[in-house]
């Protein structure tokens, strides 16, 4: 095993264009940069197959070996997943750490965990990780436990580890659907509230962070960096026709998420999944833009949410040339998509709109007419609809404007009010 350094690791990159598919090297970058290593060397390669034993070829081996030296490198990142025994070999055969994808973004995310349940999802998802590596250069743990009253068959360390690893896991997944009962409880209050949810989801660095500050007032963490965020964040909304939504802002999604990753945050993806619209981040800057919308529906079908009315939003227009913000409809009017940045502010107030259309479709407009004494009314119309107007006549008679769903009508019986508009 070998130590991490406390300080920042040189790194040597590794991409291979293998011919079943490929990882981009630039995200690699910007992961590498993310998990705090520099990036001094990258080696690039090509084949067919990857190599049972090293992934890369022999002779790749000793180019990366050579970088190495060259470059006083600590560790060497592999853009790709490798086996347990292929990360083995090429420590051996390298004499420096190996980390592959998985574990690159595994270590992101344990630097990014704020929260209680943010530190145990990670958790669990490298102890799953770890799990199928415990042999990793550690030969003294096959030997079986030896002393005086503890010979005999028993089981070996290797088995040790893996059975405290196997308990800790069980024990993680246990708090973990304690923490999911408690989020599907509020879920449930906002639904009896009818009180719509809306996820922010995208390609990690779209700018949903920073589009969630501006909407919401809040004040989380977003930089320029792959998952800044990690721990999800609900916050409410207020949108031009006076009606409230909760905004929840949610972990980044990347090419080929590690499975494991997926599995260990479902609860906090499950906000995605069970939200009523799903606001879809894009970098409208990026060059791949078209392919990250592929592996943000990806991941949206792996945990459920492919069925779910999405809102488009292209951020960053700041960077185009001839950027300018906008709404596009579908051809029955509806919004589907809105151009804005997310950054300067330009066109923000447009996603509020097209939010307020999107939530106002089943609802009416009416105009009522309140007496001086009919305050609890006046309170349930609050709490059932969204109020554009009110004011008070000189009887102290009230006069409101609102929209309503019909469904809710009935808080209206006992006083005069007509249709303004359907």
């Amino acid at each position: 095993m070998f130590d991490r350094p406390d300080s920042g690791e040189r790194a040597v990159l590794v991409h291979l264009i293998l011919h079943s598919g490929q990882e981009d090297l630039l995200e690699l970058k910007e992961l590498a940069r993310s998990a705090g290593a520099e990036p001094v060397h990258t080696v690039t390669g090509s084949r067919k197959n990857p190599d049972p034993k090293y992934f890369v070829g022999s002779g790749k081996v000793d180019e990366i070996k050579q970088a190495i030296a060259d470059h006083v490198a600590d560790i060497v990142l592999f853009n790709h997943p490798l086996t347990p025994s292929q990360e083995r070999n090429l420590e051996s055969a390298l004499g420096v750490r190996v980390v592959d994808r998985n574990g690159l973004i595994l270590d992101i995310f344990a630097q990014r965990a704020q929260t209680f349940e943010g530190k145990l999802q990670v958790e669990l998802a490298q102890l799953k990780h770890l799990s199928t590596r415990l042999v990793r250069g550690w030969t003294h743990l096959e030997r079986q436990k030896g002393g005086i009253g503890l010979r005999g068959p028993g089981e070996t360390q290797l088995e040790t580890d893996r059975r405290l690893i196997g308990d800790r896991i069980k024990q993680i997944q246990s708090r973990l659907e304690k923490v999911e009962k408690q989020r599907h409880q509020s879920r449930g209050k906002r639904r009896k509230a009818e009180i719509p949810t809306v996820s922010l989801v995208g390609y990690t660095n779209a700018g949903k962070s920073t589009l969630f500050n501006r909407l919401t007032g809040a004040n989380i963490y977003a930089a320029d960096q792959l998952f800044a965020t990690l721990d999800p964040t609900l916050r409410n909304c207020r949108l031009p026709n006076n009606s409230a939504i909760v905004l929840a802002d949610t972990v980044g999604f990347i090419r080929h998420l590690p499975h494991e990753l997926v599995a260990a945050f479902k609860s906090t993806l499950q906000e995605a999944s069970e939200a009523d619209l799903l606001l879809h981040v894009i970098d409208a800057h990026a060059e791949d833009r078209d392919e990250t919308i592929t592996q943000v529906n990806q991941v949206l079908k792996e945990i459920g949410a492919d069925k779910i009315r999405q809102l488009e939003i292209y951020n960053k227009i700041d960077l185009l040339d001839g950027g300018r913000p906008r709404i596009d409809r579908d051809e029955t009017g509806r919004p589907v998509r809105v151009w804005l940045s997310a950054t300067t502010g330009e066109g923000a107030d447009l996603s509020l709109q097209a939010l307020a259309e999107i939530f106002s479709v089943h609802k009416i407009r009416m105009r009522c007419h309140l007496r001086p004494e009919q305050g609890d009314i006046r309170a349930k119309i609050y709490a059932y609809a969204d109020v554009f107007a009110e004011k008070i006549g000189d009887d102290g008679h009230f006069e409101m404007v609102i929209e309503i769903d019909p469904k809710h009508s009935g808080v209206l019986e006992k006083i005069p009010s007509e249709v303004i508009s359907p």
